[in-house]
């Protein structure tokens, strides 16, 4: 099978989140190869029609979409799966219109708070004036308690959040006030979201013939973090080597009997995120579980990050499934989509 791996063009000094994006291709190419089929790289730019001609000329018999931005802007993450729809081009990884609205986290929340799952407060976004929400989407936390944090409406990667240069704010008011200072910083529109003290957990899933499947779940560990210090997993975390947050925030799969509630708990949301969503191919859910044992879905990413190095990846190694054989999962769930 002719099998075209799109991603977004990147420059040669690009950041780090942004060359991730080869990585992540060079993997694919890697395992396609070797369950027999013919790769070849496509970069996508904002010229779509020179990626529609390009991908005319190629005709694969099906796409690996892992673009993440446009023009190094997140809001554009859609762009290629509209455009493969409108080609009736099947390709992987979730729908157009189910990676719009997971990808703009003020939508995602009202359609979680819409659907009863606990999903923390926020306020904004600012600007203002974006989709309406879904009738009857009503946050289920309505604290007001600080600390709240100002984060993008659109980029992903952890862009901004960083403690030295984090909006930090203790009143929804204070929080929104913040916004219109913020937003040029955060890829143009933010909001703030009430920060959730305690543990940090990843939950990926894959799709298989019988439905999609939860991979073993993973918690970040803040290991030698001080007291005063946020617990978060910031932009130096996932992407400065160097750095004490990289190198103090090890995932961890193993667990004791007593958290057998919780993980299941994990689990059947992940499971609701997956259907509420549309979701195909492969995703990750992200969620903080407060002193109480609360657990709170901060995030659902429709198409986390695939490199040998990455959380997915490990999720895939501590549940006993070879990436080569995810890819073949993912490969399979791809799906024509027809406006």
């Amino acid at each position: 099978m002719r099998v075209a791996i799109v991603h977004n063009a990147v420059d040669d000094g690009g950041a780090p989140d942004e060359r991730d994006v080869l990585a992540q291709a060079d993997a694919i190419r890697a395992a396609l190869e070797a369950l027999g089929h013919d790769p070849a790289f496509l970069p996508c730019t904002l010229d779509l029609c020179d990626f529609k001609h390009r991908l005319a000329r190629l005709r694969p018999d099906r796409v690996f979409n892992i673009v993440e931005s446009l023009n190094g802007t997140g809001r554009l993450i859609h762009a290629v799966p509209s455009l493969l729809d409108a080609l009736a081009v099947p390709y992987t990884g979730a729908g157009a219109e189910a990676m719009f609205l997971s990808s703009h986290k003020i939508l995602a929340k009202h359609c979680l708070a819409a659907a009863g799952l606990p999903t923390p407060a926020w306020v904004g976004p600012y600007p203002g004036g974006g989709p309406a929400p879904p009738p009857g989407a009503t946050a289920r936390d309505e604290s007001t308690e600080g600390p709240w944090i100002v984060k993008s409406v659109w980029e992903h990667a952890s862009i901004g959040l960083e403690e030295d240069r984090l909006a930090l704010c203790q009143s929804a008011e204070s929080a929104a006030d913040q916004l219109p200072q913020r937003a040029a910083h955060l890829g143009g529109a933010c909001f703030a979201e009430r920060y959730i003290e305690g543990r940090e957990f990843n939950l990926s899933l894959i799709a298989s013939p019988a439905g999609p499947q939860v991979l073993a779940p993973a918690e970040i560990l803040f290991e030698g973090f001080a007291e005063n210090r946020l617990r978060i997993v910031g932009y130096r975390a996932k992407w400065d080597a160097g750095s004490f947050e990289f190198n103090h925030t090890p995932r961890r799969f193993d667990f004791p009997p007593e958290a057998a509630g919780l993980l299941a708990e994990l689990r059947t949301l992940a499971l609701q995120c997956w259907c509420l969503f549309g979701l195909n191919g492969y995703a990750r859910v992200d969620f903080r579980v407060d002193a109480g044992g609360r657990p709170w879905i901060l995030e659902v990413n429709a198409n986390p990050c695939l490199s040998p190095d990455a959380g997915f990846a490990a999720a895939l190694e501590a549940s006993g499934i070879p990436f080569a054989h995810a890819v073949e999962r993912i490969l399979a769930d791809a799906r024509r989509r027809t406006p």
